[in-house]
């Protein structure tokens, strides 16, 4: 997000192109700029990433290669090149696959040293730093009745959908937990990985994993329960990045698996900043 405000009454533009293609996929970017005070200011900018599918068997299907004519095109397509890259060292690198590096491993240890009780040699005895939250008391969580109207082309619940209920509850964990009306400044990649059927009960669960300053870094967890089997299947995970009027306090995780959230949440954090 380039401007935080959007203004209502004043007329809005877009304008996008492909970028860059690969074998099945097809890199898109939009542009969003909106009038106001006699010019068009910058206000946001996406990048979609499409998968052709084969209508016959639903497996992966060829597209026609682009061709980039002129050096800002050239440019454009070679950025596409470097999407691509780190799309893929942020897979491998997961969290969920290989250990932090070492120096997530000293900052972990460091947040653990700021919470053991000085008056008690354990390991157990934890002390809430001041102006500080435990991990477990920033969650927000929310259920959707997946119904017909929402549905898309394939008769599944339509992606958009989806990503404002994420964004609503996201944006209201963080209005909770900073006490004031925040503004999103990043969406970070969504992966949909798998269709959301008509009738799910579609289970929602945010958390503020990461925090610095102004700033709010949340994590929405999205799963469909399956009332008959009662089995939970991911279907997307959200990072939004937030920023307030004022410093919020700190967020500490006590469990291991909250420390990886925060240690996951640092690094999407850090990833916003670095593409500003």
């Amino acid at each position: 997000m380039r401007k935080h405000i959007i203004h209502p009454d004043c007329d809005i533009k877009f304008a996008g192109h492909v970028t860059w293609v690969g074998k099945t996929s097809i890199e898109a970017k939009m542009h969003m700029s909106q009038y106001h005070d006699g010019a068009y200011t910058p206000v946001l900018d996406a990048t979609f990433v499409m998968v052709a599918r084969d209508p016959e068997n639903k497996r992966a299907a060829f597209v026609n290669p682009l061709q980039p004519e002129g050096p800002e095109e050239e440019e454009l397509f070679q950025q596409g090149e470097i999407n691509k890259t780190r799309r893929i060292e942020l897979s491998t690198a997961s969290l969920l696959k290989v250990a932090p590096t070492a120096e997530e491993r000293k900052i972990v240890h460091s947040l653990f040293l700021n919470t053991l009780d000085t008056k008690t040699v354990s390991f157990r005895s934890r002390v809430l730093p001041p102006n500080s939250v435990w991990m477990e008391d920033a969650k927000v969580k929310g259920l959707e009745i997946c119904h017909p109207q929402e549905r898309n082309i394939f008769n599944r619940i339509f992606g958009g959908f989806l990503m404002r209920k994420a964004y609503e509850l996201g944006w209201a964990n963080a209005c909770a937990y900073g006490g004031c009306r925040p503004n999103l400044v990043a969406v970070d990649d969504i992966l949909f990985q798998k269709p959301v059927e008509i009738g799910s009960l579609l289970l929602l669960s945010s958390q503020v994993c990461y925090t610095e300053g102004k700033y709010i870094q949340v994590r929405v967890h999205t799963e469909v329960l399956d009332p008959l089997t009662r089995q939970h299947n991911t279907t997307n995970v959200f990072h939004f990045t937030f920023v307030t009027d004022k410093d919020v306090p700190n967020i500490v995780p006590q469990s291991y698996g909250e420390s990886m959230l925060y240690l996951d949440g640092k690094r999407h954090f850090n990833q916003t900043v670095e593409s500003q």
